[in-house]
């Protein structure tokens, strides 16, 4: 059952913080504790910063009303709930960081339903990055004599102070870089926001009010904006309020909710077993629990035989990469496996299986949350959250997973679970051509870790001077393990995923699939 109303939100996260034995230790006067655990003297954490631990406490408290059906009440309490006054702990003043928290509210609520990305900007929250573009640092310039950098500027937008020391009029600068290139001290420095910077497809540029904007004809949605905001103004919508009819739906018997869990699961919840994790989904209403590397498995075998056919494929696994294609390389969407995804795969296969079946995915892809929405994916996946957000289902609903039994969660083979790392869909394929026997092929993939990687080999591709016949294209660095909506964000062990794999019961694609011929 939820959390009572009368508890308040550090109370109930005590409550429910005997992780690993462990107990999460009181936030200091003024301070969030960014979700932390002491175990022995070690720190654990649930989330890796203030910014992600907001957001969790909100999606939480979102997720509690609901389960109470006091929705309506969630603008008026919830903003008094996290920001506990009297004095502000984030920005100027509470009244400000209230209105950011009922921002996030909508967001956490399904956010603007207009706007069809499902990455957006609070604008009231970005308002304090400085204006991007070069700058001089005054510090490093010398006021020298040569003023190559006046000389070099076709724009006339470089002058000079009383102390010869070099300016940049942003009305006429055209950011082209050659003053940066041709300072001697390297005075001028092209200074980018963190959201800027982290997109690598260029979709988010400054507005006309200096906040950030999202070109949604360029915007990929695989959320490396979202984690690398520090003020949290760029944040992902969220379905868990349509997450949770379902499961009130599926306690009542009106369907049957199944949870496909992505392969990366085995990375996440490092304060429980994985069982546990999974007893914990069916006690919120869960029916079942699926492997999404199942589906991986169906989508390497397919894949195997597609490519043998066609000579040459890209891969259809990761949203973000596939949409990638779509905007920027339009002439190679011809080349783009047929197949669908293995969350799409496993979810149709359940649901021409069971009739009365209701499918939410559960991973760490920001991007799924726009793939189930297409026409192709719509009938199979009726929702998707991400593990941030299943850690708020957990706590909102009063499910502490570390005092559970452990479920089994073994579906799929030890190369279907691989697919949450770079380079494990290449090696799956490898296994599924060599399983189904198709000789003469000269199988050479390329594993393209991170977009940019992506870019670089759908480059050499369009120019036909790619020597390799498949691409593997991850758009988070990692793989799927490095996606933005992780619990937490530090350097994965892609061992860790190959140990996760071998304890796989099937250990081959064909063992693991073979019920489905």
């Amino acid at each position: 059952s939820c959390a009572s109303k009368s508890e308040s939100a550090d109370q109930f996260q005590h409550q429910n913080a005997a992780c690993y034995r462990a107990f999460r230790m009181p936030p200091k006067d003024g301070q969030a504790n960014q979700g932390q655990l002491f175990l022995k003297g070690r720190v654990m954490r649930k989330f890796d910063t203030k910014v992600q631990y907001l957001k969790y406490k909100i999606l939480r408290e979102v997720a509690r009303y609901a389960m109470e059906d006091r929705l309506l009440d969630c603008y008026t309490e919830i903003p008094g709930i996290i920001v506990k006054g009297p004095e502000s702990t984030m920005r100027c003043c509470i009244y400000k960081e209230r209105a950011i928290v009922s921002e996030r509210i909508k967001l956490a609520m399904g956010g603007d339903k207009s706007n069809p990305n499902v990455i957006e900007v609070i604008d009231i929250a970005c308002d304090e990055c400085p204006v991007s573009g070069y700058n001089v640092v005054h510090d490093l310039c010398r006021g020298c004599i040569a003023h190559r950098c006046e000389d070099v500027c076709a724009k006339n937008a470089i002058t000079f102070d009383e102390n010869q020391k070099a300016v940049i009029n942003k009305e006429n600068c055209v950011e082209c870089g050659r003053c940066a290139s041709v300072c001697p001290y390297g005075a001028i420095t092209n200074r980018k926001r963190p959201c800027e910077r982290a997109c690598k497809v260029n979709a988010i540029h400054m507005g006309k009010d200096k906040c950030a904007e999202i070109d949604n004809n360029k915007c990929i949605s695989c959320g490396a904006c979202v984690y690398q905001c520090p003020f949290g103004a760029v944040i992902d919508k969220s379905f868990i309020l349509d997450v949770i009819n379902l499961m009130k739906k599926s306690r009542n018997n009106e369907c049957k909710l199944y949870a496909v869990v992505a392969p990366s699961i085995s990375s996440q919840f490092s304060y429980a077993r994985l069982g546990q994790v999974i007893t914990g989904i069916k006690q919120l209403g869960f029916h079942t629990v699926v492997e999404a590397a199942l589906g991986a498995d169906m989508v390497a075998y397919a894949e195997a035989a597609e490519l043998a056919e066609k000579k040459f494929l890209t891969s259809s696994c990761c949203p973000a990469f596939v949409d990638y294609i779509h905007k920027q390389f339009p002439d190679m969407v011809e080349h783009i496996s047929h197949n669908l995804s293995p969350m799409a795969a496993i979810a149709k296969y359940i649901k021409e299986t069971d009739e009365n079946a209701k499918i939410v995915f559960i991973g760490p892809c920001t991007a799924k949350k726009m793939e189930f929405q297409k026409e192709s994916v719509r009938p199979y996946v009726d929702s998707v959250i991400t593990f941030e957000e299943l850690q708020a289902l957990f706590d909102g609903c009063g499910v502490d997973i570390t005092t559970l039994e452990e479920g089994i969660l073994d579906n799929a083979s030890y190369y279907g679970r691989i697919f949450a790392r770079s380079g494990g869909l290449a090696d799956a394929v490898s296994q599924a051509i060599s399983e189904q026997g198709i000789e003469n092929f000269n199988y050479n993939p390329i594993s393209c870790d991170g977009i940019e990687a992506c870019r670089a080999a759908l480059l050499r591709a369009s120019k036909n001077v790619l020597p390799n016949n498949f691409i593997e294209g991850m758009a988070c660095s990692g793989g799927c393990i490095g996606g933005a909506g992780c619990l937490t964000h530090g350097v994965k062990d892609k061992n860790e995923v190959d140990k996760y794999g071998r304890e796989a019961f099937e250990k081959t694609i064909s063992s693991a699939i073979g019920f489905m011929k």
